[in-house]
């Protein structure tokens, strides 16, 4: 056990360890300062912009870039629907998978447009290699979007008084090209050289050691790995995610896995230290969302690893822990590590069964996603920390007695309504579409078109679990995590519908307020700092903003927390 979370404990050093100058070398890609790669990439990104008739050096204000943003998600969005719904009849399909159905295929499309990967269908068996290359297009443009969107969000904090913020498509290649895509490739050829196949090929039969003849699903599946992590995406190749021995064959591989989906959230927050040419902002904001990461993990590590206490009670040993729906080739203590890892960062990716989790490591998963502002995804995650920012300057200048005023610029009634909106719209969104699947679960309705059956005949589980599984899909959907307890039967119009208009209120919306504060205060008057200043890169601070999470995000979701997991938890 002691190597176990040795290995978990390096791995985090590690990557921050890379984050450091990966952040730095973020910063000058979207400064345009030269870089070692500029004559690989410069090439390629000229091409990208003559072909498409963009002018990457025309300035744009921040509306501009939320129209453009808007725009080209939207093209996606119906190309891939369209893919999804007729791939039965279209090529790069060895296996015959089916079309999908309207509802599944608006829920998948949206689902991978928006950086979520709720995937209500099973990888190997509910797409084509066709659809996959297509979700896998999306999984690159989707973590492109996030990091463009930061980089407008940077470029705002940085300049004095001004209404240009760059140009959208230029930060938007620049972040396919010289970030994601050279690190995909990386872990790609770690992965095919561990064992994951990279083939256009059919299924494979085998003959397994106990003389089974079985037929082995492939694909090209190590490029699609390589960047659903890398940006932060989740979805499984296979069904069964990073728990398929396929998908992540090894040790080396799971370390890899969980470097690659963790290495851009925290590179962005040193960058926008190396940006703002503030590394003890960067610095403190960094300390917060690590303070917080920390105790979510340290419960759930610790709880998997002391085993289950009903199965304790009955006298049974449990010396390598807690191991239902785990593997052992990784063990519970670095699957703990990934599951707060996947749900912090808003990968979603799995390499065990988050339903079989005992339930403290249920509830700290689930609150992961709920407080939704340490690390986060590619880019968004440092969109949602702003908000508390911005709420964390006002109350704090209320409490002072002066005017807010964040990097030299006032905050004013229209920049906190617009983050006091975004912050309460993710716990309406969760425990609105709860509530609803909950009533109709608890008065068994007959659900007609939205369900083949009554309500009920979703629910493999009852009681809390039951009720856990429901807040988790809506949680997991506000939060464009993607990840399931999956006991629950979503494949149906009811869970896709709903979920589908989750996620895309849960993706735009908070994409769109912060554009919109910092567009609004790149344009005020700078006022110089001052003896009066509050300071906003200081450990009291940094205190101040973790409050304001905790109170805001964390405590709104309390009660349904305490009949869930925690009722689970006592219960046992």
């Amino acid at each position: 056990m002691n190597t176990e979370l040795l290995g978990v404990i390096g791995i985090f050093i590690l990557t921050i360890v890379l984050a450091i100058p990966l952040g730095k070398y973020i910063a000058k890609v979207y400064l345009g300062d030269k870089t070692l790669f500029d004559p690989i990439f410069n090439p390629i990104e000229k091409f990208i912009f003559k072909i498409s008739g963009i002018n990457s050096t025309e300035e744009m204000n921040w509306k501009q870039h939320l129209k453009a943003l808007l725009s080209i998600n939207m093209v996606w969005f119906f190309l891939c629907f369209f893919v999804l719904l007729f791939q039965g009849s279209l090529p790069l399909n060895p296996d015959n998978n089916p079309s999908m159905t309207p509802d599944l295929a608006f829920n998948t499309a949206i689902s991978f447009l928006v950086n979520c990967n709720l995937q209500h269908y099973s990888g190997e068996s509910g797409v084509s290699y066709l659809s996959q290359i297509v979700l896998m297009f999306l999984q690159f443009v989707s973590a492109g979007i996030g990091m463009a969107a930061a980089a407008m969000i940077f470029t705002a904090m940085k300049e004095r008084t001004t209404e240009q913020l760059g140009n959208f498509y230029n930060y938007f290649i620049k972040s396919c090209t010289r970030i994601l895509l050279p690190l995909s490739a990386i872990v790609a050829i770690a992965l095919v050289f561990s064992g994951t196949p990279m083939t256009f090929e059919g299924k494979d039969a085998i003959t397994t050691l106990q003389g089974d003849h079985v037929e082995v699903s492939r694909g090209p599946a190590a490029a699609f790995i390589a960047i659903k992590h890398i940006g932060t995406n989740g979805g499984g190749f296979f069904g069964a995610n990073s728990a398929h021995p396929l998908e992540n064959p090894t040790y080396f591989t799971n370390g890899v896995e969980l470097l690659a989906q963790m290495i851009i959230p925290f590179a962005m927050i040193f960058a926008l230290g190396f940006f703002l040419n503030k590394r003890k902002l960067s610095n403190i904001i960094f300390g917060v969302m690590t303070v917080g990461f920390l105790l979510l993990v340290v419960p759930t590590v610790m709880s998997e690893i002391n085993g289950n206490p009903a199965i304790e009670k009955i006298g049974i040993a449990q010396t390598t822990g807690a191991m239902e729906g785990k593997e052992v080739r990784f063990g519970p203590a670095m699957s703990g590590f990934w599951s707060i890892a996947t749900t912090v960062i808003s990968t979603g990716s799995v390499n065990s069964m988050h339903d079989s989790s005992m339930p403290v490591s249920g509830a700290m998963q689930l609150l992961s996603m709920m407080v939704n502002a340490f690390y986060g995804g590619c880019g968004v995650g440092i969109l949602n920390y702003y908000i508390f920012i911005i709420l964390a300057v006002f109350i704090s200048g209320l409490m002072v007695g002066r005017t807010p005023e964040f990097l030299g610029k006032k905050i004013e009634a229209r920049e906190v309504k617009i983050a006091a909106f975004i912050a309460i719209l993710h716990p309406l969104l969760i425990l609105a579409g709860t509530a609803l699947a909950s009533y109709f679960a608890a008065h068994d309705t007959a659900m007609g078109y939205w369900f083949s059956g009554n309500a009920t005949g979703w629910l493999n589980n009852p009681g809390n679990h039951g009720f856990s599984e429901m807040l988790y899909e809506y949680t997991s959907s506000a939060a464009n995590n993607g990840s399931g307890f999956e006991g629950l039967g979503d494949n149906n119009p009811f869970w896709n519908i709903t979920t589908g208009i989750v996620l895309l209120l849960s993706r735009f919306i908070p994409i769109i307020g912060p554009l919109a504060i910092a567009g609004l205060l790149a344009g005020k008057k700078y006022i110089p700092e001052s003896a009066g200043t509050l300071k906003t890169d200081t450990s009291i601070f940094g205190i101040m903003t973790f409050a304001v999470i905790a109170i805001i995000a964390a405590l709104s979701f309390f009660p349904a927390l305490a009949l869930g997991p925690l009722a689970e938890y006592f219960g046992m």
